[in-house]
């Protein structure tokens, strides 16, 4: 024996074949219902075509963009220490480029406060860039925003403004607030070309542009505020790759154009931003100096003209050998003393600013010639934490933990320049009254010439020190103003703003698989809910395998004029059915002997009555002596469709009024076939029963009779029933194909066990013509293979039938 090979117990084969005939049988159903699958499948794709068709399309636009990653600049302190942390750096360049105020600065480069739109068919076309008109706005003028204006010409000279929706918005020159206001009623329409058209409300001037002397054209004017609230959250950024400082930038919009054009306007005006806060300390040196310088350049010019008058009036022009060498000595101490101040007034002023934390004026020790590297680094890092925290205010608030972190940093920074400041300005203290000193005592050696050499000393003194002054400022700012000039942004434009080939939405192919899925989808899903979700009977193999009892019929349902049908159409599909369990009889019931039937159902409904008529009718046709006995004492139905009338009859018998059960005997106008009607309803019909009286009846009748078929209540709502089960040789409990309840059936697997009932069996009824087509093969089939002649009924009734 194979070691490898599998053996599948007989319970796990025929749950196998359980699960390949749930799946045969839902797609049965669903192939069963082709017409439907088909109307689904195309109104999904009409629904696509049109969404395909008149939904505007929207384009992506891409770009990318290089950041380069922050250098800290922290040479003498741990950079771990001020938590410096480059992905985090990288999300708040993100969050800039995303911000309210690049999006305005680039918004402030594009013309986009003007839409012109095409009216079509059904959607409507926006113009961008060039348009048949352009309309010029004076936006300190109250304007009508977030409307459409149509302007329509007949010819060049003139055109016709009316307004089409029903509510505008009105916007105020220098102010954000926007006001609702009612569709504008002009007393005068009618305007020329190229000429202002000033209302309470609008203030425009309309220009024809293009060679149309015919044209019609939806104006929409947007204000500032409502364009940055629209584009600063448009733009999608993401790392091109992880860990990447290459982002890339994407927006979508209706106009592919608009979108590229934005895009490269918001990383321009990002550079541009940039390269400002570069050059804010090379101005703030440049601003400096030329303050400094525009008064010295006075003073120089007074100076050299008094030196001129005083070498012309006095005749001297050269000086002695000593005073050259006094002068030498004194004005290279003026130039360092000068220097010094220089640098103490810088301490100062640097100090003051430290105070008031006014970060946005301070000057680059090194721009003025202090070359202290270790004042420089920290006024360096103290500048770029400052730029820092503009770049984050302009996202978040100073409450933010980000700002306050930053805050935190610049305020350790500010304590550390402020103590290193009390040092360098004692420096430079003692370094200046040093220079006086010497100073001083060259004056000695320089009260010892010439009374007139002295008064030329003292001018060009005065003129050489100015001299200097001048020059080193001069040279300063020319140093300032070639770093500001070279200075160029870290980051920069890898690649300009390009369109995506293909829209973004809608996406045909994408469209019209969605629609062929749900085309096919929920029709399966309805059948698929049908099936599993109803809490009723409708599938024989459901039937069979949740039942006990075996079934041995399964009648067709048909819309019938005769209860009795088996005598009304002796060929139809449902007389085969009864002849089929007639002979299935043969081997349930004993032989040679008259026999019992009991027929029941759950509840009233399920076509009980209708299953004893004929049974009982088919037996009959056989030759077999047959009698129905109608048991339901409560709800008789029996008298009416055998046209009888039930004046009396078992309950007679059974309440003691007439002891003789053969006056009580209707014979009907079928060969073999009597009733014994229910009779007169009795007042208790369970007490009447159960007196003993009904085996007796029983026992006397089958002396008479081959076959007594009893119609009893049913067992769901009354209890008499049960009371008859031993008597019986058969019980057969009738099912209603999609009527009767699924609890009903374990409500029947209860009494069977409970009653021990060797001999109960089901009658499917009324079930749907198409199931009993395909469970012929299954044994289930009685009743359907013969040709029923009626009428074909209308094609969309027969459709709804079949679907609902």
């Amino acid at each position: 024996m194979n070691p490898n090979t599998t053996n599948h117990s007989p319970q796990q084969t025929f749950q196998e074949e359980d699960d390949l005939h749930q799946i045969k049988d839902l797609a049965r159903r669903y192939l069963r219902n082709w017409y439907w699958v088909g109307l689904s499948l195309f109104v999904f794709l009409a629904g696509a075509f049109l969404i395909n068709r008149y939904t505007p399309k929207v384009y992506r636009s891409t770009a990318q963009f290089f950041v380069k990653e922050e250098d800290s600049g922290m040479n003498l302190f741990d950079q771990r220490f001020f938590g410096y942390n480059s992905e985090l750096d990288m999300t708040n360049q993100m969050i800039i480029l995303r911000s309210r105020p690049i999006a305005e600065l680039a918004l402030n480069k594009l013309d986009f406060q003007v839409e012109y739109y095409l009216e079509g068919y059904i959607a409507k076309a926006e113009l961008y860039p060039t348009a048949p008109i352009l309309v010029e706005v004076d936006w300190r003028h109250p304007q009508l925003i977030n409307g459409e204006i149509q302007v329509q010409w007949s010819d060049r000279n003139g055109f016709r403004l009316t307004f089409p929706d029903e509510q505008y918005s009105l916007t105020q020159a220098n102010d954000p607030a926007v006001n609702k206001i009612d569709r504008p009623k002009p007393e005068i329409t009618q305007y020329a070309f190229g000429e202002w058209i000033e209302t309470p409300y609008m203030r425009i001037k309309v220009n024809l542009t293009s060679g149309e002397d015919i044209g019609k054209i939806l104006v929409k004017l947007r204000d500032k505020q409502g364009l940055i609230n629209q584009y600063a959250g448009a733009v999608n950024i993401t790392p091109v790759e992880k860990f990447a400082s290459i982002l890339q930038l994407s927006t979508d919009s209706y106009n592919s154009k608009k979108g590229t054009d934005y895009l490269n306007a918001l990383m321009e005006a990002y550079l541009e931003n940039e390269l400002g806060q570069k050059n804010r300390t090379a101005s703030n040196t440049i601003n400096f100096i030329d303050e400094q310088l525009a008064g010295l350049s006075d003073t120089l010019s007074f100076i050299e003209n008094r030196l001129e008058t005083f070498r012309s009036a006095n005749r001297i022009y050269d000086i002695s050998n000593q005073g050259s060498s006094v002068f030498g000595r004194l004005a290279d101490l003026d130039r360092e003393l000068a220097q010094e101040k220089l640098k103490r007034e810088y301490y100062r002023n640097l100090q003051n600013y430290l105070v008031k934390e006014d970060y946005n004026e301070i000057i680059v020790p090194s721009g003025l010639g202090i070359d202290d590297p270790i004042l420089n680094n920290l006024i360096k890092n103290l500048l770029e934490l400052q730029n820092q925290k503009a770049s984050l205010m302009t996202t978040q608030r100073e409450a933010s933990p980000a700002v306050r972190e930053v805050n935190r940093k610049l305020q350790d920074l500010n304590n550390s320049i402020r103590e290193l400041l009390v040092n360098v300005d004692e420096n430079a203290a003692f370094l200046i009254n040093d220079l006086q000193r010497r100073i001083s005592q060259i004056d000695l050696e320089f009260s010892r010439l010439p009374a007139k050499e002295q008064n030329l000393l003292r001018i060009q003194r005065e003129f050489s020190f100015s001299e200097g002054i001048y020059s080193f400022l001069a040279q300063k700012r020319a140093e300032a103003a070639i770093t500001k000039a070279s200075n160029t942004p870290n980051n920069k434009i890898i690649e300009f703003a390009r369109t995506l080939p293909s829209a973004v939405t809608p996406r045909p192919m994408r469209n019209y698989a969605l629609a062929l899925s749900l085309g096919l989808l929920i029709p399966f899903l309805f059948v698929l809910g049908k099936v599993y979700l109803t809490d009723k009977v409708k599938d024989i193999k459901e039937l069979e395998r949740k039942a006990q009892a075996p079934i041995l019929a399964s009648v067709a349902f048909r819309k019938l004029y005769d209860e009795l049908v088996v005598f009304a159409d002796k060929n139809s599909g449902i007389t085969e059915a009864f002849r089929s369990l007639r002979a299935n009889m043969n081997f349930v019931l004993p032989k040679d002997q008259s026999s019992v039937i009991l027929v029941t159902s759950n509840t009233s409904g399920e076509g009980k009555t209708f299953c004893s008529m004929n049974l009982a009718s088919v037996y009959s046709l056989a030759g077999k002596k047959t009698i129905l006995i109608g048991t339901d004492l409560r709800k008789p139905k029996i008298a009416k469709e055998f046209a009888l009338k039930n004046d009396k009859g078992l309950s007679n018998y059974l309440s003691g009024q007439q002891a003789e059960w053969q006056t009580l005997i209707k014979g009907t106008d079928y060969e073999n076939l009597d009733v014994l009607l229910s009779g007169p309803i009795p007042p208790n019909p369970s007490e009447l029963i159960g007196n003993g009286k009904m085996p007796v009846l029983l026992e006397a009748l089958k002396k008479e009779y081959d076959i007594i078929i009893l119609d009893t209540p049913p067992i769901g709502m009354v209890s008499e029933t049960l009371e008859m089960f031993p008597l019986a040789d058969a019980v057969f409990f009738v099912v209603r194909f999609d009527y009767t309840l699924k609890s009903g059936i374990d409500h029947i697997n209860h009494l069977k066990t409970s009653q021990k009932l060797q001999n109960a069996y089901i009658i499917f009824n009324a079930v749907d013509e198409k199931e009993m087509q395909y469970n012929y093969g299954y044994g289930y089939g009685y009743g359907y293979g013969y040709n029923d002649s009626q009428p074909k009924a209308n094609l969309l009734k027969t459709l709804m039938n079949k679907w609902f």
